[in-house]
């Protein structure tokens, strides 16, 4: 059976760092592409990092510099690396791999 639990999600001041995994079960991260999404109160879940099979990582722009998306060598963990948190990176944040998404961790950027 295919599960994905996140965790490391936390309150954080701003300009704070917090680093979530994705760890996976049931299969190895090795053969699909990765996706980190968040979803702030009331806005529509977005894409924030995406790391392909071929080990390309791209990042949307409000995040690109901050956040560093990385999978353990075993291939049954990801990471999502957030540096200098701003109140906006506030939501919940879900990994998605191979179309199954985890139950998502809180993050808070708040002072």
């Amino acid at each position: 059976q295919v599960q994905l639990v996140e965790s490391g999600g936390a309150l954080v001041q701003p300009g704070g760092s917090l680093r979530l995994s994705c760890a996976a079960s049931g299969f190895t991260l090795d053969y699909y592409a990765i996706g980190w999404f968040r979803q702030a109160p009331g806005k529509q879940r977005e894409l924030v990092a995406s790391l392909t099979k071929g080990g390309r990582k791209d990042y949307a722009d409000s995040v690109k510099g901050r956040f560093t998306v990385a999978r353990t060598s075993n291939g049954y963990t990801v990471f999502l690396q957030m540096y200098s948190l701003k109140p906006e990176d506030t939501g919940v944040y879900y990994c998605n791999i191979g179309g199954a998404w985890g139950q998502g961790t809180q993050v808070t950027v708040s002072s």
